[in-house]
């Protein structure tokens, strides 16, 4: 977490990420968005990292949008992003080595909420391994910055790694050993050849927008909801301007 946390201010209503539809809907229609794009010889590869308490099927359009462009695609293999970030960056760290050496290249990275603070740190520890990054209603200058049903489930989960439930985070993980290195993380600077983008909303139903605005990255506003920032029209533009640039 920053130095200094976000100052309070009300997230934007919840009801607002039953957009998610909608912006879903939206999405498939444009036919443009959906085309194959032929001829592309340097798609780069990209790596997937899901929002917090969901899993790689979270963002399967995005990842088929991805195939047709000729990228190919590795996911980051979590079922449910409710893990400690220290152990979770290790397994990620080693995915992204992996599949760097595999293409013979460096890797984007592409991570919505939580997804995109993991991103965020191993841009930050690999940048060998990583050619650009976009983050998606990725809360870095305040990890906690939520509204207020979110942060109730942030310590309902933390109560149940403190009694030894295997997978989840716990207390332990906001100030402890495990996490220091990923809370610096999400403020360090980013290395100068890594093109990042910080996606974020104000209408965002879950993450205070301001703590989206990484002053490392271009900062990009869009109108949609959290949930919905993986299946948006303007997002998707935000990628292929960044992914072809």
């Amino acid at each position: 977490m920053s130095a200094e946390a976000i100052t309070p201010a009300p997230v934007a209503p919840l009801w607002g990420e039953l957009r998610y539809g909608g912006e879903l809907a939206a999405l498939l229609a444009d036919r443009e968005l959906h085309a194959p794009r032929r001829g592309r010889t340097s798609a780069q590869p990209v790596l997937l990292i899901p929002g917090f308490m969901a899993g790689d099927r979270s963002l399967g359009v995005l990842a088929r949008w991805l195939r047709r462009r000729g990228h190919r695609v590795a996911m980051s293999g979590m079922r449910l992003n409710v893990g400690c970030a220290g152990r979770l960056l290790g397994g990620l760290e080693a995915q992204l080595d992996s599949f760097s050496r595999h293409c013979g290249e460096p890797v984007f990275l592409i991570g919505q909420s939580r997804g995109g603070s993991l991103a965020r740190a191993l841009a930050v520890r690999q940048p060998a391994s990583v050619s650009g990054l976009v983050m998606l209603g990725s809360p870095v200058l305040d990890p906690l910055a939520v509204s207020a049903p979110v942060l109730r489930t942030v310590r309902l989960l933390a109560r149940l790694g403190d009694v030894g439930l295997p997978g989840v985070f716990s207390s332990d993980c906001r100030d402890g050993d495990c996490c220091a290195g990923f809370e610096e993380d999400l403020l360090a600077p980013l290395p100068a050849h890594i093109a990042a983008v910080a996606v974020h909303s104000r209408s965002d139903g879950i993450v205070d927008w301001r703590a989206c605005v990484d002053p490392h990255a271009e900062a990009v506003e869009v109108r949609s909801s959290h949930c919905g920032m993986s299946v948006h029209r303007e997002v998707y533009r935000v990628l292929e301007r960044t992914l072809d640039a």
